[in-house]
This record gives structure tokens, C-alpha cells and sequence, in this order.
């Protein structure tokens, strides 16, 4: 199994980076901080670094190890092995989770750190025997366990140990409109959105992978545990790493023990609503300081799945903006809508449901006429006459803002990349044209120390990913030819244009910023507007075919590029990590549908609503929200829809968030220090689209924490930031996962064990805001 491509030559680098200093970035758009340059003397100065580590952020020295051994095992039959081990219940877990109102996580830092030592002890026993035919030969066991192997099997189970976009249009169109997909077609529609997805990350690969200003800080926050653990083994940094390791497990088991509290035994601490203790049958204090379905203000959490890693990952100006947007949505503009003139439509303020005239619940299953034959063409029409005597569509004011800036976001990106990263964009691609028509090493084009080790390893050749995209292509036009997915076979093309424009803008912005931005709204937009004028492919399952398609195509282009981040700091082989990451899914999806058919052929009573389900768990309350959206953008459409009332504004977001960088850009231009290049807008339209009326709580606390992550210890305390920052967000997401896991199995996977109420788990109200808790 020799797919590691090593080159002629050894690499066996040891550079010793004495550098505590973590000195802002050497570009603003990539600074882990709005910085202020640590004052610690004992810091090395930036010009007394060789050349090939000035061009590398401050960050990444800190944490990659910049040598390497290519002798070490990579792609070997240990690899495949756990790869399976691990993959199937993570792919199984996160499929059934889709389904149940409480669910059980199965986390990657789980197998990044089992596998490691699952790995050893199978060097330890498996037999060193060669197995194959001729020159196709394997060994059962290379030698010593490889943190290499270590990295593939962790990047394999982020590939496959995951659910899968594409079962919710199977289960939509099999649960409410009895069209049962064939199985054949399920399963390769599956694999064929993430691996077009992997297909089209090489667009962006190009731009944001081998440049080092691209820090990707998530790979590097699992890049940090992986050279901890392998550190634990080297004799020279035994004593040190050891230490950091033990400190590692104390945090998890810490964090486990703790999230009983908030998420079980106490869940008063998940809302700390002081407003509400002041005055707890006061409703206007109720509203304002209350965590769930109110403000929010002043109100923090103690419970880490409102808080989550991301505030140790971002860059502060990451965190500033979002905090800003929140600020703003939950404390500017809900009061406003609340208590002012914001909007002549009152009703539903803090509700995402769509509504009557009157603020009722709106009868949307009533829109829709089942044709003769169904059951088995699952072909359905709008009910016009329904829709007469119902009225119009409405949406309460937070939920039609949100839509607003979530169109915003989308168009923003675009132009945001066009006006801060053209330079950084026209740099790389130069390179990519010296790559494929001059046929030179695109490491080599690049002068730092990671790139320089990369360069030793051959590259993933171009037609590997035509080829995998030409393989999509063909399935998906044939699947779509004979109308089995619901929707026109064009819309495939739509979906790749709109994916080939986006993938590098956002892209980008995940690799600096650690921000995703979701396309879920405006692909559901989009597929409306396309068919709303068509008399066929109105099934309502085709808004979320056409959704998982066109999502899969960002989302996945987006995890293997930062698994590829991971595998560059990680010195891998890129043949090795295409390959893992390949095999994932062809271990994963099978799994996923194997969970969908087990969970439709014995819960399906359950998420038809004709039985109930005594746990109150297989509600499927995920699948109504796409079906009540299905009927919103497809029967209704978008042109219906947003001719009424405040939904008239809604579509004019696309406008404003297409411009809006160019105000911030002139600004940058009139004040270069005021640093208006990190405004960015993507970031804060994207938060203002967040809907805060189930929960507000935890965002002034993410503020809390990030602000002492990533302003005060990593200006101020730069040594012990370097050592354990990284170290500890892995460890409290670790921590936290494991513990939803065990309360899942403890007190929910057979008969649901409630906690009894009791002061710290009031009845009417956990975080005793009684007043909002009973309107």
C-alpha cells in the first residue's frame, strides 16, 4: 500500500524555533488578534529567523514541527483497518441524530486520540507479514505506529464518520409524500455530493493550501494535539509533552464531570438570567434578561455548548464582529421591533414559524393537494383555494431580518474577496499557471520551510480530481435525466456554476477567520426562483435535493481543504490524505443509508405523527422544518412569498450585501490605521441571520472567553498560550462530546429518564424567568 509518493531524498530537518513571541500576523487579514505586540523581551526578533520561516505566521511556528521523516509509515493496512473501526458508528450516530429530538455526539477528537493508541497496540501484536500478489504487496504491520497513520485515520472519519446531506430529501419524499428513492440511486447520489464537493475543492486548494498566510486555524488547533501526542514519545521532549498530555486528560475528565451539571443535574447554569432573579415575575425583566426565548442581556452560561471552541480558534477581530452582530440584533433591533415602530407586522417576534395575519401557526400542510397516484409518484400541486382562505404568508420581524442579512452574507463574499484578497488571489493563481503549464512543483514556488518539506512528496495529479468529477457528473445527469432525485437535470449545472464562483471566497474567509458561512437559505431561494415558473418538479423534496447538492459542493470542498491544512502541517503525503479522505466516504455512506432505511422502516409511525413515540425522541422535527420550507420556496414561491408585508424588503439583501464592502473598503482606503480591512461584512451579516428567539444565551460569554484566549493570554501570556490554548479547546470539546454521549446512553438511549425538578431545574422555568416562562 506505497501511496506516499516520497520523492528521492531525505528530509530530516530539526529546527529548533525558540520564538515564544507571537507577534501579529504578517498580514491583517490573517492576524490572530487585533494585535498588540507582546512586550515580553525574551522573544526572538522576527528579522534574526532564516529566511525559509519569516514567510511562516508566528502561530503556525509555534505550533507545527518543521522536520520530518519520510521513511515513515503512512497508508498501510493498520490505517484501513481502524479506519473502518471508527468510521461506521460516527457515520451511524450522526445519521440517527437527524431524527431524535436529543442526540448522541461522536466526536472526531474520539478517534484522534483512540486511534493513536488503538494504533500502537496493533504494532504491538499484528504479525509483520507481506500480503498480496507479485508486486501488489502490503505488510499487516510496517514497524512502529506512525503519528502519520495517526492523521489518515482521523481525517478518514472526518470524511465518513458524519451524516450525510442527501438523506433528508430520501427521507422527506419517503416520510411525507410516500416516494421511496431506490436504493441503488440513494446511495450513489450520496457519494457522488461530497465527492463533486471533493472535486471541486481543488479550485481553492490552489489559493489557500500551500500559501502559509492561510493559517486555517482549526487544522491547526488539531495539528497542536497531534505533535502533542507524538511529542510524548521522543525521549527529548518526554517530560514537557508528557506534562501537557497529562493536563490534556485532567481538562476532559474535568469537563465530562462538569457538563452533567448544565446539560442534566443543574440546568439553571446553561442560562444565568440575572434580570430575572431580581425580578422573576416581572415580564419586561423577564424578556430582557432572559436566555430562552428573551435578550439575553447580562445573562452568561456555564455550559460549554453555548460557549464552544471557536472562541479559542477564531481571531479576535473574528470574535469582535460577531459579538458586534449580536449586540446589535438581540439588543438594538429586538427591542425596537418590540417596543417601537420598527414594523406594522407585531406579531411573532420571536418565533421562526411561518404565520397568519393574526400570528397563528399558518396551516402549511393545507397548501398542498396530493394527485391521484401519489403514494407512488409522489406528485403533489399547490391548493390555491387553501392558500385564499388562509391569506397570505407572514414572518415575524427577527425572522424576516434574519433572512435578510443571511441573503447579504452570501452576495458580500463575493465582493469582499474581490476587493481585500485580489492580490493574495492574482499571487497564487501565478503560480497555479507556472504549476500546470510550465509542469513546475508547486511547493517549490513557494520559499518556506513547509512547503520546501512538502516538496518531497509528489503531488495529487490534476486528473485525479477530472476524474473524480467526470464520474459525478455522469451519475448525477442520469439520475436527474430519469427524474428520480426530483429535479431538472440543468439545475445540476446551476449548482456547479454558483459553487465554482463561491468555493474561493469562502474559502478564504474560513481559512483566516475560522467562520463558515452557511448557503443553506439562498440555495432554496435559488432552486424556487428556477422552477417557480415550471408545471413539473414541484415535488417538495426537491428543494432539499438540489439543497444537498449544492451545499455539498461548498461543505465538503471546505472540509477537505482543511484536511488537506492538516495534512500539509502534518507533513503527509497529499496522495495519502486524498486517498483517506476517499475512503471515508466509500466506508460512510453505505452506513448512512443502512441507519436511514433501519430508522424509516421501524420509526416511520413515529415521524408520520400517527403513533407517538412514548420517548418522545423519533420526532423528525428536522425533516418538518425542510418540509415547511419545501412548500414556502417551491408550491408557494419566492415571487408570492415576498410580495407581502415586510418580506418585500427581504430580497433587496442581496443588493446590500454585494455593496456594502465597497463602503468598507473606501473607508480602508481614507483610514488605513483605523484597520477597516477586518470589518467584515461577511461575518456580521451572517451573525445578524442567527435567529435568537429559542436561545440568546452564551454570547456574551463566548465574548468573555475569547477575549481572555485570544487578546490577554495571547499578547500578554504568548509562553503559556503556545502550550496550552489549542490543547485546551480540544480538551473541553472532547470533554463536552463525551459527556452528551454518556447522558444520551445513560438517560435516554431505552426509557427517558427525566431529572426531577428542583430549585436549579425549576419546572416552569429553568433559568426562573417565570414570567416569560408561562406567556
Amino acid at each position: 500500500m506505497d501511496v506516499d509518493g516520497t520523492k528521492s531524498g531525505v528530509v530530516s530537518e530539526e529546527v529548533q524555533v525558540e520564538s515564544e513571541s507571537l507577534h501579529s500576523l504578517k498580514k491583517d487579514a490573517v492576524d490572530v488578534t487585533i494585535s498588540k505586540s507582546s512586550e515580553n523581551e525574551d522573544e526572538a526578533a522576527e528579522g534574526d529567523l532564516e529566511d525559509d520561516l519569516k514567510g511562516i505566521p508566528s502561530v503556525v511556528r509555534s505550533v507545527v514541527t518543521l522536520e520530518d521523516n519520510p521513511q515513515e509509515p503512512c497508508f498501510t493496512f493498520r490505517v484501513v483497518v481502524l479506519s473502518i473501526i471508527f468510521i461506521l458508528p460516527g457515520a451511524f450516530l450522526d445519521t440517527m441524530n437527524s431524527y431524535r429530538t436529543t442526540s448522541a455526539a461522536y466526536s472526531i477528537f474520539f478517534v484522534q486520540i483512540c486511534s493513536y493508541w488503538v494504533g500502537k497496540w496493533l504494532a504491538k501484536i499484528l504479525p509483520r507479514k507481506q500480503i498480496g500478489i507479485g508486486k501488489y504487496k502490503f505488510s499487516l504491520n510496517p514497524g512502529p505506529w506512525s503519528i502519520k497513520e495517526n492523521v489518515l485515520i482521523t481525517l478518514a472519519a472526518a470524511s465518513g464518520a458524519t451524516g450525510n446531506q442527501g438523506t433528508t430529501p430520501i427521507s422527506l419524499a419517503e416520510v411525507y409524500y410516500k416516494t421511496k428513492v431506490n436504493p441503488a440511486v440513494a446511495i450513489f447520489f450520496m457519494w457522488c455530493i461530497n465527492f463533486a464537493g471533493y472535486a471541486m475543492s481543488y479550485i481553492a486548494r490552489n489559493f489557500l493550501i500551500y500559501d502559509p498566510q492561510f493559517v486555517w486555524p482549526r487544522a491547526l488547533m488539531q495539528t497542536n494535539l497531534f505533535n502533542s501526542m507524538k511529542s510524548a514519545d521522543l525521549p527529548n521532549h518526554q517530560k514537557q509533552s508528557s506534562r501537557r498530555m497529562k493536563v490534556f486528560f485532567m481538562l476532559i475528565i474535568g469537563m465530562t464531570i462538569w457538563e452533567f451539571f448544565p446539560e442534566y443535574v443543574f440546568p439553571m447554569l446553561s442560562s444565568l438570567s440575572f434580570l430575572c432573579w431580581v425580578a422573576p415575575n416581572n415580564y419586561t425583566a423577564n424578556f430582557i434578561g432572559g436566555g430562552m426565548g428573551g435578550m439575553g442581556f447580562l445573562n452568561h452560561s456555564l455550559d460549554w455548548a453555548n460557549i464552544t471552541s471557536s472562541v479559542m480558534l477564531s481571531p479576535y477581530w473574528t470574535i469582535c464582529i460577531q459579538f458586534a452582530a449580536f449586540f446589535f440584533s438581540c439588543w438594538v433591533l429586538i427591542p425596537a421591533a418590540k417596543w417601537g415602530n420598527m414594523s406594522s407586522y407585531k406579531k411573532g417576534l420571536m418565533s421562526n414559524q411561518l404565520l397568519t395575519k393574526n400570528g397563528t401557526v399558518y396551516p402549511s400542510s393545507d397548501l398542498i393537494i396530493y394527485d391521484e397516484g401519489a403514494g407512488k409518484n409522489g406528485k403533489v400541486s399547490f391548493n390555491e383555494k387553501a392558500y385564499q382562505l388562509n391569506g397570505p404568508i407572514y414572518i415575524g420581524v427577527q425572522k424576516a431580518w434574519n433572512m435578510f442579512f443571511d441573503y447579504a452574507a452570501f452576495t458580500s463574499a463575493i465582493s469582499w474577496i474581490v476587493l481585500f484578497g485580489k492580490n493574495d488571489i492574482a499571487k497564487n493563481f501565478k503560480k497555479l499557471k507556472q504549476r500546470l503549464f510550465q509542469n513546475k512543483n508547486i511547493n517549490l514556488l513557494y520559499n518556506d520551510r513547509l512547503n520546501k518539506i512538502q516538496s518531497h512528496y509528489e503531488e495529487v495529479p490534476v486528473w485525479w480530481f477530472a476524474v473524480l468529477f467526470l464520474i459525478t457528473l455522469v451519475i448525477f445527469i442520469t439520475i436527474f435525466a430519469t427524474n428520480t432525485m426530483f429535479i431538472p437535470w440543468w439545475t445540476y449545472f446551476v449548482a456547479v456554476g454558483v459553487s465554482f464562483i463561491i468555493i474561493v471566497p469562502l474559502a478564504y474567509l474560513y481559512a483566516v477567520s475560522n467562520f463558515q458561512l452557511a448557503i443553506g437559505t439562498f440555495d432554496e431561494l435559488l432552486y424556487g426562483v428556477m422552477v417557480q415558473k415550471l408545471s413539473t418538479h414541484k415535488h417538495p423534496a426537491s428543494a432539499s435535493t438540489y439543497g444537498a447538492l449544492s451545499g455539498d459542493l461548498w461543505y465538503r470542498a471546505q472540509y477537505m481543504l482543511q484536511d488537506q491544512k492538516i495534512g500539509h502541517y502534518m507533513h503527509i503525503p497529499p496522495k495519502a490524505v486524498f486517498l483517506s479522505q476517499v475512503l471515508g466516504q466509500l466506508i460512510g455512506v453505505p452506513m448512512n443509508y443502512g441507519t436511514v432505511r433501519w430508522v424509516l422502516d421501524t420509526k416511520m409511525d413515529y415521524l408520520r405523527g400517527i403513533a407517538k413515540d412514548p420517548l418522545h425522541q423519533w420526532t423528525g422535527q428536522s425533516l418538518t422544518s425542510y418540509n415547511t420550507n419545501a412548500v414556502l420556496y417551491v408550491l408557494l414561491g419566492p415571487t408570492r412569498f415576498f410580495s407581502s408585508g415586510h418580506n418585500k424588503v427581504i430580497p433587496f439583501g442581496l443588493l446590500v450585501g454585494f455593496f456594502a464592502p465597497f463602503v468598507i473598503y473606501a473607508l480602508y482606503k481614507l483610514f488605513p490605521r483605523m484597520k477597516f480591512n477586518l470589518w467584515n461584512v461577511t461575518i456580521f451579516c451572517s451573525t445578524m441571520s442567527t435567529f435568537y428567539g429559542n436561545l440568546s444565551t452564551g454570547y456574551a460569554t463566548q465574548f468573555v472567553v475569547g477575549t481572555f484566549s485570544m487578546y490577554y493570554l495571547y499578547n500578554y501570556k504568548p509562553r503559556f498560550w503556545r502550550n496550552y490554548n489549542y490543547l485546551t479547546a480540544a480538551a473541553f470539546d472532547t470533554g463536552y462530546n463525551l459527556a452528551v454521549l454518556l447522558i444520551f446512553i445513560i438517560f435516554s438511549s431505552g426509557k427517558t429518564m427525566e431529572m426531577p425538578n428542583w430549585w436549579g431545574n425549576n419546572a416552569v422555568s429553568v433559568e426562573r424567568c417565570f414570567a416569560l416562562g408561562r406567556s
